[in-house]
């Protein structure tokens, strides 16, 4: 399979710095073309801007996760403005709600993800959201804002979904569509229309099967593609075409 473009990944996650290079590097022999790399906060963003420059396949973000937002500096908004300047830099994430883990206020990630949503379309740049166990405060914000972007490694309802792809966002799916019991997220994924389908690992995280467990990456999203595919009715390579071209378009990478 050809022209697989990862839409949300982290290598500069600990568990790439053994083999990091050599697994970016081996990626295009396995039909990636490109990669997403989503920072976390701003030193992951600056990680991800330094292997951009190794790796020509490799796209990054800036913005502060929900579980950093407790340490967001004042200046939040100074500091990302500076690093979407960098030529590989290509939109505001991964930002937004984290009500499973807590590990900031909630009060303070509504602020920070509202800051950074408000930065976004002040830079005219599209989002990368991270939505867990917080649905209705998330699209409630999103429909404030109406940012361009993504909602990663979507878990939320099908009546969600459709609503999210209505608002011109863009719904990535991981390996977890490709779990026995991922019914709900199947059949979210069902509902979203072709041109608002991404794929993703969250790698190293997320391994579809038949590697859940191990440590993922861009390499195993054949897996999730046949998955869609299926449920879609299409071919794997039409899919992957299609993923490969809609995140181009969101992400504003030559395809």
């Amino acid at each position: 399979m050809q022209n697989i473009f990862d839409s949300h990944a982290h290598y500069d996650d600990k568990q790439f710095d053994p083999d990091r290079d050599t697994v970016l590097s081996g990626l295009p022999a396995k039909g990636v073309r490109y990669v997403m790399n989503a920072a976390c906060n701003l030193e992951s963003a600056r990680a991800g801007m330094a292997m951009a420059e190794r790796h020509p396949l490799l796209y990054c973000s800036a913005g502060v996760h929900p579980h950093d937002a407790k340490d967001a500096p004042e200046d939040l908004e100074e500091q990302i403005t500076r690093l979407v300047k960098h030529p590989r830099v290509m939109a505001v994430g991964e930002i937004g709600l984290d009500y499973h883990y807590d590990f900031s206020p909630r009060e303070r990630q509504r602020e920070v993800f509202s800051r950074q949503l408000a930065l976004a379309m002040e830079l005219d740049l599209p989002v990368i959201v991270h939505d867990r166990e917080a649905h209705a405060d998330t699209l409630e914000l999103l429909r404030r804002y109406r940012p361009k972007g993504i909602v990663h490694c979507y878990s939320g309802s099908a009546e969600t979904a459709r609503e999210l792809a209505g608002l011109g966002l863009y719904l990535g799916f991981t390996g977890v569509i490709t779990f026995k019991n991922a019914k709900k997220a199947l059949a979210a994924a069902a509902e979203v229309p072709p041109d608002r389908l991404l794929i993703e690992t969250d790698c190293p995280y997320m391994a579809p099967e038949p590697y859940r467990g191990k440590r993922c990456d861009s390499s195993m999203l054949d897996r999730v593609v046949q998955t869609l595919a299926a449920r879609k009715g299409v071919h794997p390579q039409w899919m992957a075409d299609r993923t490969l071209e809609n995140a181009c378009e969101i992400y504003r990478v030559a395809p």
